[in-house]
């Protein structure tokens, strides 16, 4: 087997990412009444949006959360990064039903729907978010 350096196969994985997330980009769109709910990862934290993808125009930020948020910070410490995601995903169902939004599309941006992601996903829906 042919040696390949660390940081060529990082970014192989991640051009292998983007290219699966323009894929499914393709037919997910979010709209006023199902806007979307897109998931960002990164080593340490997870981010997660309600995207409203209006035709014509730039994307609208509706809500958003993360681990770095204020009032999830002190409460996340000393927990898993994959429990920490579900938090987040609370976080989000709760602030998307104070904005009126009950159903969303699920972006998972190319990411395989398994470990943090699919934690955040479960606790969006705990939190009654329906997708």
């Amino acid at each position: 087997m042919r040696y390949v350096s660390e940081r060529r196969k990082t970014e192989y994985r991640s051009r292998r990412r983007k290219r699966r997330h323009l894929r499914v980009r393709k037919r997910i769109e979010g709209t006023p009444e199902r806007p979307r709910m897109v998931v960002r990862r990164s080593n340490k934290h997870i981010y997660v949006q309600i995207v409203l993808d209006p035709p014509f125009s730039s994307s609208i930020v509706i809500t958003g959360a993360s681990t770095l948020s204020p009032e999830l910070r002190e409460r996340i410490k000393g927990m898993s990064k994959t429990e920490q995601a579900k938090e987040v995903g609370k976080l989000i169902a709760e602030r998307a039903k104070a904005k009126g939004i009950t159903k969303v599309v699920f972006d998972r941006a190319g990411y395989r729907y398994h470990g943090r992601v699919k934690a955040l996903a479960e606790g969006a829906r705990e939190g009654g978010l329906e997708f």
